[in-house]
């Protein structure tokens, strides 16, 4: 196992002898490393974490630390992190608490750059990017695949679905649609459909146009929420990512970026 003789580890951390621990890292009783996951130096984790393999924390990261939130009063509440995720200089990841499920996960394969916020009770999916100062609020769900851009503010208890790019600087008060492009000025719009990033992960042509039809049917038709769907439903709705944006929509409890 190899940890530098400049770190603190507890006797009570399970750290597996194929993962690296570098200097000036401070870890506390029960985090859980598993194989192939490097801390590189100056690295505070606490427990109950739970992080798995090949990970790799940069420097000044904080994981597992307790949450901003003034209802937190020391109950027992955990961090899981899973597999192959980049956390950069200064990403901050806090434990869940008890009001909101006393979990933060975040999947696999996720990059995190410099100065992310990943705030209390967070569910982070696999394969998505948060870009530089990117904020999480407390109970955002945050879908496969999605993308927020630097500096972006989420709301709490905000739903960022699959596939979707949120431009940098957003601030993101209600819930964003899967696959779609969203920038905000004065305030959140909807712009279209994410082609380029359905392009890239190999989406056929016929469920992307299909995507683009329902997205402007939605947000710039006029129609009510209810009669877009109606229409939407009977043009594509034989579409499983068509079907999937309306199952987004119906179960939204906060209304969606138009």
């Amino acid at each position: 196992m190899a940890i530098h003789p400049a770190a603190i580890v507890d006797p009570g951390a399970r750290i597996h002898e194929e993962a690296q621990i570098g200097p000036y890292c401070v870890i506390g009783p029960e985090v859980e490393i598993g194989a192939g996951t490097r801390f590189l130096a100056h690295v505070f984790a606490e427990g109950p974490t739970t992080i798995g393999e090949d990970n790799v924390f940069f420097p000044y990261s904080t994981v597992g630390v307790a949450p901003q939130d003034l209802k937190y009063h020391g109950e027992r509440a955990q961090t899981r992190i899973g597999d192959r995720n980049q956390v950069r200089e200064f990403c901050t990841i806090h434990r869940g608490t008890e009001g909101g499920g006393s979990l933060t996960a975040i999947g696999n394969d996720n990059l995190l750059q410099a100065y992310a916020h990943v705030a209390h009770d967070c569910l982070l999916g696999s394969h998505c990017i948060l870009s530089h100062s990117a904020t999480l609020g407390g109970h955002v769900s945050v879908e496969d695949y999605a993308v927020v851009g630097a500096h972006c503010g989420v709301h709490q208890f905000c739903r960022i679905g699959e596939h979707c790019y949120i431009g940098g600087f957003s601030v993101i008060t209600q819930d964003v649609l899967p696959f779609s492009v969203v920038v905000t000025e004065r305030g959140a719009k909807t712009f279209g459909v994410n082609k380029v990033g359905l392009e890239r992960r190999g989406f056929a042509k016929q469920a992307i146009q299909a995507l683009h039809n329902a997205v402007r049917t939605l947000v710039r038709s006029g129609l009510n929420t209810d009669q877009a769907l109606d229409k939407i439903l009977r043009d594509d709705g034989e579409v499983p990512e068509v079907a999937r944006l309306q199952e987004f929509i119906v179960s939204s409890e906060r209304g969606f970026v138009k």
